[in-house]
């Protein structure tokens, strides 16, 4: 299926020619060598641009005959390679150069054999006249040689444009690209045509982690994976067709920065059947939440109206709930490329639970976090520690709580069991840590009495014992702070862990410490916390546990967290009635 929605996807951007024609893909340029009618070489033309930053010049992409796959052979590409295949240039290996030039040079000669057009006669001269000590004369900069050395393409430049888009190049390459070998005919898993299948097929570049050089979706190298004699992709027979159509397509998904997240290891792209860049816009801002460009009010109408099937007008297109959306992710794997996930449905649907994701995590602001829907990124990066310089979530992880996420299904296990492990080892709960636990009793638990933890804010009448706990291990702490004031250590920072874990061993030392702390209270306040506390014993029907599962402990976080942020909120009220009343 994923195959198929890429090669639907490539045909959708073909009719909007927004992406390049069987057997042409983009080409990083740099140099475009200029040509006279003799062959002979003219200038060195540059075809460097401005960065998108401003601050160093990059080669140019210009469409051109489709690369070939490359692994330790010499094979050349047409009307565009690197010195070593067009020029015979490479100081330290003269001997390589010399053969891939003639590789070069025999692919152009055959394929521009019999066309009589100026500039074919052009190009096939260069290769019959042209000789490497000429790259001493004066149209060879030091520079411009230097930058030979790392591999930069040239191109072809004849009168008034780059030889690649006079119609006689056009139709050579056509005629090249699809002439069929004498090789058997099967019959296409993608297009479902009867078709020479491809032994390899080109390269998918930009997934993050992969090699730069690009990597393979499908591929077969090893006797291990092939099945009934058959030897590389013929195990999964592709024709030229669609082996080239899903390839550009997804290349295409893999160079658009503004529509590919990177989500842990795993590299995400998404779009919309009939290739509207709306969908995939809108899709944006579902992963990235409110921002200067929508605010809140406007997200949550556009989520609740997808939702509920209706379309609507985003950036003045009209957004279809029924139209299909695809969702892929990708992560590295050497010369290789693994599927961590793929999602397709209805573009409503999707919306549907991307909504509900963000409503199973909300919950009350800690005064620390700017965001009011918390994206997956910063959901993930509390699994991470705090210090670390490298904020990339454990492998895998990134990838199944987005897929729980698309899916509205649970979420992973070790989602919870990383933000536990951050919590014992810092004693810091911050909001996206708190979010995870409730989104996790939510969707994870059966029980009743946990899922009263899963609240927004404060629930005062929920009758968990561990949830009531962490209420109480907050109003012991608040009582040791207003007892010694400017503590740089609390309770929390000795016993959190153990009261959590192991609550019979540690809260019948920590009420007999706060009767002490009391003492040095006085009036109002301490009422106030005596009455809190009482309220708050009274209301354990049972003894103290031994232990607490992993779920009673994120019960107990978050009653500590809710009832730490009632006590914040109170201060924050009472400060900013005192400030009106001035």
């Amino acid at each position: 299926m994923i195959l198929q929605a890429l090669v639907s996807y490539y045909q959708d951007l073909r009719l909007q020619e927004k992406i390049d024609a069987e057997g042409w893909t983009p080409q990083k340029i740099s140099y475009a060598l200029e040509l006279g009618e003799d062959g002979n070489l003219l200038q060195i033309i540059p075809y460097l641009i401005v960065s998108k930053d401003g601050k160093k010049q990059v080669p140019s992409s210009i469409p051109l005959p489709a690369a070939v796959k490359r692994t330790v052979g010499i094979a050349a590409n047409f009307l565009w390679d690197n010195a070593m295949y067009m020029l015979e240039y490479s100081p330290e290996n003269p001997e390589k150069a010399k053969k891939r030039f003639e590789a070069c040079q025999e692919l152009h000669l055959r394929l521009l054999d019999g066309i009589e057009t100026p500039e074919a006669n052009a190009v096939r001269k260069f290769f019959e006249t042209w000789e490497p000590a000429l790259i001493s004369s004066e149209l060879f900069s030091p520079d411009v040689l230097k930058t030979f050395e790392t591999g930069v393409n040239l191109t072809f430049f004849f009168k008034d444009r780059l030889v690649c888009k006079y119609p006689s190049m056009i139709q050579a390459w056509s005629r090249a690209y699809n002439a069929e070998g004498d090789a058997k005919k099967q019959r296409c898993l993608v297009t479902g045509e009867m078709t020479i299948p491809q032994l390899t097929h080109p390269s998918i570049k930009r997934v993050d982690g992969a090699q730069s050089s690009g990597a393979a979706l499908v591929s077969f190298n090893n006797a291990a994976f092939e099945s009934f004699g058959k030897t590389q992709n013929l195990n999964a027979p592709m024709g030229k067709y669609a082996a080239f159509a899903y390839t550009s397509a997804l290349n295409a998904l893999l160079a658009d920065t503004k529509h590919k997240k990177k989500i842990g290891d795993t590299t995400v792209v998404y779009w919309a059947e009939g290739g509207e860049e709306a969908y995939q816009d809108a899709m944006d801002q579902f992963f990235s939440g409110a921002d200067e460009k929508m605010d809140e009010k406007m997200l949550d109408s556009l989520m609740e109206a997808m939702a509920k099937g209706k379309t609507v007008q985003f950036e003045n297109i009209p957004l279809n709930p029924s139209n299909r959306f695809y969702i892929l992710g990708l992560a590295p794997n050497f010369a290789r490329i693994s599927v961590r996930f793929f999602r397709q449905n209805t573009f409503g649907e999707i919306v549907a639970n991307f909504q509900k994701h963000y409503k199973d995590i909300y919950i009350c602001s800690d005064g620390r976090s700017k965001f009011r829907d918390i994206p997956l990124w910063a959901l993930l990066r509390e699994t991470v520690p705090q210090n670390a310089t490298d904020k990339t979530p454990p492998p895998q992880l990134a990838g199944e709580v987005l897929r729980a996420v698309l899916e509205g299904s649970r979420y992973p296990e070790t989602l919870l069991n990383q933000v536990m492990i951050r919590i014992r080892a810092e004693h810091d709960i911050s909001r996206a840590k708190a979010a995870v636990i409730k989104g996790y009793l939510i969707r994870n638990t059966k029980n009743t009495l946990l899922k009263e933890a899963a609240t927004v804010s404060l629930n005062e009448s929920a009758k968990s014992t561990p949830y009531i706990l962490g209420r109480l291990f907050s109003v012991l702490e608040n009582t040791q702070e207003t007892a010694n004031p400017g503590l740089n250590a609390t309770i929390k920072d000795r016993y959190f862990n153990s009261a959590c874990a192991m609550p019979s061993t540690v809260f019948p030392l920590l009420l007999k410490l706060s009767n002490s702390h009391l003492k040095k209270i006085e009036g109002g306040k301490k009422i106030f916390l005596s009455k809190q506390i009482g309220e708050l014993t009274d209301a354990l029907t049972d003894t103290f546990p031994n232990t607490m599962s992993l779920q009673e402990q994120g019960a107990f976080i978050l009653g500590y967290y809710h009832q730490t942020q009632k006590r914040f909120e109170k201060k924050k009220t009472e400060k900013t009635e005192e400030s009106e009343n001035v």
